[in-house]
């Protein structure tokens, strides 16, 4: 039996006006129904500006000033990681975006008098296109990578077929349970996905086949009392988290010697740029992905699950034991600048997720 050592306690760090500012805003969140993962978000963007903050003297939200933003976000613009890397622009944006909603609060909250950041200007979005996603043969290479010999290679089989089939974000197949899986519909239930929107998908068969042998062969085997339900199990029998569930991900497509390197999200670009590529409709994907709106496009419509299925079995090409010839239909020019737009956003949710 292992013995986990104890961590050293970290000393408490004082109780400032500006933390004690940010505690009250991320309760506020709490109680409005903001999602936990948006609490944690907004708590560590908003921490690492009044560290910044701090080894200035700054303590008082009173003594924030525009100059002081702008030299923070100059700050932004040069700092490198332990690994030398920039920051990219649209995590500038999001941290610079925080300070602007938490500043937007105070006012409102009668903490300050004004906003400093309400005119503060962001850095200009790039439009970024996934850099890397996989082919058919490519990610089939992938998929057969798992030693289904072992309890846990066919778990992880189901996993990366579950991904390259729905194209879910990593948090949303952590989430799922047993019972979000419909087997005689063919469909999953997403419980609660980004924004707290429950949706409705369509897995394909291949997929299917792989969660059922895993629900019948393997997860009995790995679950422990009391049993919360959650589908995939670590080898410990716990719920699968985000980060390992990634670096998981990660040794197989690197173990596949494709020349490319990706985790979780790999999968879900793939998942898309494959359907578009077999001619599928945007809204479509964007129904499968999740996506509210395009907000250049401001185009969704919703979309019945039988049609849904009916598009996924058509255009996914391992949503079918046997595959079939498909006909892609050709595109015109707004399709593919809804394309473009769609891919883009996927590109921005990977650097948000920064796997």
């Amino acid at each position: 039996m292992r013995v986990k050592k104890k961590k050293a306690a970290k000393a408490a760090l004082p109780h400032t006006p500006l933390r004690q500012a940010l505690d009250a805003h991320l309760a506020w969140m709490s109680a409005t129904n903001f999602s936990s993962d948006t609490v944690t978000h907004r708590r560590d963007s908003l921490a690492s500006f009044i560290a910044w903050a701090e080894v200035r003297a700054i303590e008082e939200p009173m003594e924030i000033t525009r100059p002081i933003l702008q030299s923070y976000q100059r700050h932004l613009y040069y700092y490198r990681s332990e690994k030398g890397r920039l920051l990219t622009v649209g995590t500038q944006r999001d941290r610079l975006m925080s300070l602007r909603a938490w500043f937007r609060w105070m006012v409102r909250n009668h903490r300050i008098l004004y906003n400093p950041a309400s005119d503060l200007d962001l850095p200009r979005k790039e439009k970024r296109l996934p850099r890397v996603v996989l082919s058919e043969e490519e990610a089939e290479r992938v998929l057969v990578l798992p030693d289904i010999r072992e309890l846990l290679g066919i778990r992880d089989r189901a996993i990366l077929e579950t991904f390259y089939s729905t194209g879910m974000r990593r948090t949303e197949l952590c989430h799922l349970t047993i019972y979000d899986v419909d087997r005689e519909r063919g469909t999953v239930f997403i419980s609660q996905g980004k924004g707290k929107k429950d949706r409705v998908i369509p897995i394909g068969e291949r997929a299917l086949a792989w969660v059922n042998k895993y629900l019948h062969e393997v997860r009995p085997q790995l679950a422990a009392e009391p049993d919360d339900g959650f589908l995939f199990l670590s080898g410990s029998g716990e719920p699968s988290q985000p980060d390992p569930l990634s670096q998981l991900v990660r040794r197989y497509v690197e173990a596949a010697n494709l020349g490319k390197t990706g985790a979780c999200h790999i999968f879900r670009h793939t998942m898309a740029t494959l359907m578009l590529e077999h001619g599928a409709d945007i809204r479509y994907i964007q129904q499968m992905l999740g996506h509210a709106d395009l907000a250049s496009t401001q185009i969704y419509t919703q979309v019945s699950i039988r049609q849904l299925q009916k598009i996924h079995a058509a255009t996914h090409p391992g949503a079918q034991l046997e595959k079939t010839e498909a006909k892609h239909p050709a595109r015109d020019e707004q399709d593919e600048q809804l394309k473009a737009a769609l891919l883009e956003s996927l590109e921005q949710e990977r650097e948000e997720e920064d796997e």
